[in-house]
């Protein structure tokens, strides 16, 4: 439960215009500034007076920055002062920026679009690709990830062109980070050691941190601790040398999270608090509160109640304050955590200062409650629900799996049983589905290792032919031997035992090859025997079909365990063979769900049209089957949804091809939100086959975690 690349996030600079007023600070400067403004005329030195107030304002009152930005653009724009104009726009896009609401992101994309349009008729490259750089970050931010990789492409051209290494630098780092939020490992990775030369070359000591930081960050999540802990403390190193003492901090505190990944809580928390200290000195919340909620989760790991209500509260009062709705979240989960430990530990005192409560979404301060099993669980289902509300609000399934674990667990204590089944259900479908963070982090093996690392899937699947062609060769040879000396007889022995050896070592060897296309497709299969590795790869369309069986759990309890797994065996070989006729792959069965895609590992330019009629002919089957035995098989839901998907590789044993994304996601959101005995497809699917089916369109149907889709049933 933990933000990954948030602390590494925090230390990106603003871009270009910080450079030209950045130096300006407090109230003071403020005031000298505004004391000037009557002794200008309306004319450019005005226009730079403004600007300079205007950017001063950046971290301390939005209004008054907006205000005065807007004066400096009517006056560069009475004045035909295209420069003027093109830097107020600037420096009002960054003003609205810096506040992080989708209003604000919208106004700030609009003057930063407006400025990287005057820039350009300036010819002033470097300042138009600064622009582009924050457009970049804005639809980053947004989940725009391919109109933020397009516009990461232009800074950085436009970058070179201007001959501005430092922000090459800052754009391949970023977009390396972009990858990284798409899931998109390998691609990050390798972006990631690139920048390092870049930086080296510039002789940024703190950037080669920043790099060095990133590729912990993976390393992290592939739960390869020691690289990552390598990488982290190579990265804290450069920071101190370089006097960045705000890197040393931030990557200091990811260190700590790496020991709490071990184990090792004393560890974690000098580290947290190392980093603490420096944030809090400096008086950065968003710093701040990352890592007091880092040391309220390990405090409650080791049941010190105290220490964890502290550091709680400080985390949540300042995401209050900022609105981070992230780690407010975090915190209400670690809070239900700690009540919830409180229960289990029998030797906790009667009274406790609990954590902060909420009035009109305001924090108000400490309270005193009694202590008794209903109370305190009755807490911990208040803040674990207030968790739930705002991580479906941003969807971040990481903190929905540890609430619906710990809700099923309070529920549990609570003797309502029934309750405690359901979230418990809820927490095994988040953990377990094919969009959750565990799932998606399976990924982050392939082509993170050394060579021998990444061969040893393909020697997986060479060795029995080998020890077998090894051993048929070897009693072969043996039987030269024997028989070279015993004459015509025995000679034509040899030559029926020969041929009859090799017709074995044949249908050995397509056996082998049969085994490895029945869990690989075809191209993959080829692609580890010719060349030792099979890379993920980015499949920008692709259709992906989600079929479910509804209330399996209760036609479970109606049938046999064999009678059940009979049935399911039935209908997936007939989902197979329907699959199979169309060129469609299937990927995987997950329990009762069958995921299947086409366009992948091949370009399919039918692919939507080919699911669609797969999934009539599915549905087909299903309703009849359904009228012929009724409750002794399943009723099926379809769901069909197009879009961009990684695929690839997973795992050294049982290793299978698999694919990530969140087109697989609105796949399933699709099958969840249609009905029994129809197929739902979402509004881009259906812009790509409206001309080969009818369709009942359902209008805009709210899904889980998605908001509202346009979704259609086909007839």
């Amino acid at each position: 439960m933990k933000v990954i690349a948030r602390c590494l996030l925090l230390f990106v600079s603003i871009f270009i215009y910080g450079q030209v007023y950045g130096k300006l600070d407090g109230q003071p400067k403020i005031d000298s500034l505004l004391n000037e403004i009557p002794k200008h005329k309306d004319d450019t030195n005005k226009v730079n007076v403004q600007l300079a107030i205007a950017f001063s304002y950046l971290e301390t009152n939005q209004d008054k920055g907006i205000k005065y930005g807007m004066d400096a653009l009517d006056l560069s724009g009475k004045l035909g002062w295209k420069q003027g104009q093109a830097k107020a726009n600037g420096i009002i896009a960054n003003i609205y920026n810096n506040v992080s609401t989708v209003a604000n992101s919208a106004k700030a994309m609009e003057y930063f679009l407006n400025a990287a349009r005057l820039y350009k008729d300036l010819n002033d490259k470097e300042m138009v690709a600064g622009a582009y750089y924050n457009i970049a970050l804005i639809n980053e931010n947004n989940g725009d990830y391919k109109t933020a990789e397009q516009y990461f492409l232009d800074a950085k051209q436009l970058f070179a062109e201007a001959g501005n290494k430092k922000w090459i630098a800052e754009c391949v780092l970023n977009t390396g980070i972009l990858y990284y939020e798409q899931s998109r490992f390998p691609e990050a990775l390798d972006y990631y050691v690139k920048v390092i030369k870049l930086y080296e070359e510039l002789g940024s000591k703190s950037g080669v941190a920043k790099a060095y930081a990133c590729i912990g960050n993976v390393y992290e999540s592939t739960k390869d601790y020691q690289k990552a802990l390598q990488n982290m403390v190579k990265a804290v190193a450069l920071s101190k040398e370089a006097d960045n003492k705000f890197g040393a901090a931030g990557y200091s505190g990811n260190i700590g999270r790496i020991y709490e990944h071990e184990g090792n809580l004393p560890g974690a928390l000098e580290n947290y608090f190392e980093a603490l200290k420096v944030f809090e000195e400096a008086g950065y919340k968003e710093g701040y509160e990352i890592f007091a909620c880092d040391i309220g989760e390990v405090y409650v790991q080791q049941k010190n109640y105290s220490g964890a209500f502290e550091y709680i509260q400080k985390s949540l009062k300042a995401s209050l304050e900022i609105g981070d709705k992230h780690i407010e979240a975090m915190n209400y989960c670690n809070l239900g955590s700690l009540y919830i430990s409180m229960v289990e530990d029998h030797s906790s005192a009667k009274t406790i200062v609990v954590a902060p409560e909420l009035t009109q979404g305001k924090y108000v301060g400490d309270m005193t409650v009694p202590v008794g099993k209903t109370a305190l669980l009755n807490k911990a289902i208040e803040y674990l629900k207030k968790c739930i509300a705002i991580s479906n609000e941003i969807h971040v399934p990481d903190v929905l799996e540890d609430c619906y674990k710990n809700l099923s667990l309070a529920y549990q204590y609570s003797g309502d049983f029934k309750q405690s089944l359901e979230y418990y259900k809820t927490y095994t479908t988040v953990k377990d589905s094919v969009f959750s963070k565990d799932n998606n982090e399976k990924i982050l093996t392939i082509g993170l290792k050394n060579e021998y690392d990444r061969k040893r899937m393909t020697d997986s699947i060479k060795v029995a032919d080998n020890q077998k062609i090894d051993a048929l060769k070897l009693h072969r040879q043996r039987t030269y031997t024997y028989l070279g000396v015993s004459g015509t007889f025995l000679l034509l022995c040899l030559i029926v035992f020969v041929t009859r050896n090799n017709k074995l070592l044949s249908k050995e060897k397509k056996r082998s090859e049969d085994l490895l296309l029945n869990i690989l497709p075809a191209e993959v299969a080829t692609e580890l025997k010719d060349h030792g590795k099979s890379a993920a790869k980015y499949f920008d369309s692709v259709t992906v079909m989600f079929t479910d069986f509804a209330n399996f759990t209760k036609a479970g309890e109606r049938m046999s365990p064999q009678n059940l797994v009979d049935e399911l065996d039935v209908c997936f070989k007939a989902f197979d063979e329907i699959t199979f006729k169309y060129g469609i792959e299937k990927i995987k069965t997950i329990g009762d769900s069958y995921l299947a895609a086409c366009g992948l590992p091949l370009a399919d330019p039918l692919h939507a049209e080919n699911i669609v009629r797969a999934a009539i002919e599915i549905n087909a089957f299903m309703t009849d089957r359904h009228a012929k035995l009724g409750n002794s098989t399943f009723e099926a839901r379809i769901g069909i949804h197009t879009g961009p998907v990684v695929a690839g590789i997973v795992g050294v044993k049982k290793f299978q091809y698999d694919i990530w994304g969140d087109t697989v996601n609105t796949a399933n959101r699709m099958e969840s939100s249609g009905e029994v005995g129809k197929v739902n497809i979402s509004g881009t699917t259906y812009e790509l086959v409206k001309d080969k089916f009818t369709f009942e369109y359902r209008g805009k149907v709210t899904a889980k975690g998605k908001g509202e889709l346009d979704m259609y049933f086909v007839l």
